[in-house]
């Protein structure tokens, strides 16, 4: 009976919470095995057939692999993240290095297709081969949006020859869980509220939950959260104790209840300002390493003073090489005025360096802000003037670089062997055009 009176008020408790939600028929598409498809359409291959890796470089044999096709990882093994080196030599295999142009084109022509189903607004591009759609309002047009969302895969499919997968939902969060959870196995999923304890709550590891990195899971877990529905029946005041605005997003993620708009990142609010890079060889020196460090310092800065917010954490983690047994570290420090300031930023990376740094090679580099605040909260000293007008110079440098290209502004360090921005200009997406 006691048990009884527990499901009733969980049933309560869950109206109450869904009756105010947004429902609309959102869909999430993801192009599969993108860059393998777009590269079986130039070569007139069937991706679904042919086993087919999409390799970084050829030049680097522990260049990695970006996209496999199915037969790929059926066949060999071989995955997305999976090294030029594991590749076996085999007959079938096709390999290609990726035409970046040609894979943002075909992007674009995949979103115009999808614009003739419903209007621009309608669509959000949330990577270059995953979309969100809100098929609101097209069920006198199309039926359905269940038959319509089926009808824009077999549209894809017909014109491009690339194989797609959709999660729905009533929301951005439902429609994306979909699709990771489900869509992928099944090419098409929906969920619904109703689905939210039997679909999303057994889910675990945390990490496989949409939002939620390794970090977050094991502070989770040393909480005794160790499943996506201890989340969902965790007091709300300790999540926002823990994690703040974030705890709260937690909560509610874990109800399935997303309440931001299409096109608005699911977490509501900027937590941080990141920037990680593989290294394309291994960076032996400190002074090496620290090239690196100053640019990518100059990258998550920029990016913070076009938002202005400041940020009074600073992270660094750094990857060692596999020939050196790979290992790394990931420390952070707080300081006690809130920054954008770039050089600043990069004192506090050099620092954690010099304190954790094991003199191996290294082969990855990343580095973030958080804590973020406005900028308006930001003390401006009467006596330090220096402080205004080192922001000045970095918006000024912001701008140039907008208007001219991220090249027209760099560090000497930039110049060195061991910089890595002039070289990432010429590429797209981080690879060759």
């Amino acid at each position: 009976m006691h048990g009884l009176k527990d499901r009733e008020a969980d049933e309560t408790n869950s109206l109450e919470k869904y009756e105010h939600a947004p429902n609309r028929p959102i869909i999430c598409i993801d192009m599969r095995c993108f860059y393998a498809s777009c590269m079986a359409m130039l070569e007139n291959l069937d991706p679904l057939k042919v086993p087919i890796a999409v390799i970084g470089n050829f030049q680097q044999k522990g260049s990695i692999v970006l996209a496999a096709s199915p037969p790929m990882k059926k066949r060999f093994g071989i995955k997305t993240g999976s090294r030029l080196f594991e590749i076996p030599k085999h007959p079938d295999i096709r390999l290609f290095e990726p035409k970046m142009e040609f894979f943002v084109q075909m992007s674009m022509e995949i979103t115009n297709l999808i614009n003739q189903f419903v209007p621009k607004e309608a669509i959000h591009v949330y990577s270059i081969d995953e979309s969100f759609v809100d098929l609101s309002g097209t069920e006198k047009l199309w039926g359905p949006p269940e038959e319509t969302a089926k009808f824009i895969q077999e549209s894809i499919y017909r014109q491009f020859q690339i194989p797609s997968a959709v999660g729905m939902g009533p929301n951005m969060l439902m429609a994306k869980l979909a699709l990771d959870l489900e869509g992928k196995k099944k090419d098409f999923a929906k969920w619904t509220y109703e689905d939210v304890p039997t679909k999303l709550w057994p889910l675990s590891p945390l990490s496989e939950m949409w939002g939620i990195g390794r970090r977050t899971e094991r502070t989770l877990n040393n909480m005794g959260i160790f499943t996506v529905g201890d989340l969902a029946n965790t007091d709300l005041k300790t999540l926002e104790d823990c994690f703040g605005i974030m705890g709260n997003q937690l909560y509610y993620h874990a109800w399935g209840i997303d309440l931001s708009p299409l096109g608005a990142p699911l977490a509501q609010g900027q937590i941080s300002f990141g920037k990680g890079q593989v290294l394309m060889r291994d960076y032996r020196s400190r002074s090496e390493i620290l090239a690196v460090i100053l640019e990518m310092c100059e990258d998550v800065a920029r990016r913070a003073r076009e938002a202005y917010q400041v940020g009074r954490t600073i992270s660094l983690g750094v990857s060692y090489s596999k020939d050196a047994f790979g290992g790394g570290f990931h420390r952070a420090r707080t300081i006690d005025e809130p920054t954008n300031d770039t050089m600043k930023i990069y004192k506090v990376c050099e620092q954690l360096l010099d304190e954790h740094y094991a003199e191996r090679p290294v082969r990855q580099i990343s580095l973030s802000i958080s804590k973020l605040e406005s900028e308006n909260s930001m003390q401006l000293s009467l006596f330090d003037d220096r402080k205004w007008r080192k922001r000045k110079l970095g918006a000024t440098m912001d701008y140039l670089r907008s208007k001219h290209g991220s090249t027209a502004v760099l560090r000497a360090v930039s110049y060195t062997e061991a910089g890595t921005a002039v070289k990432r200009a010429q590429l797209v997406g981080g690879h060759k055009k």
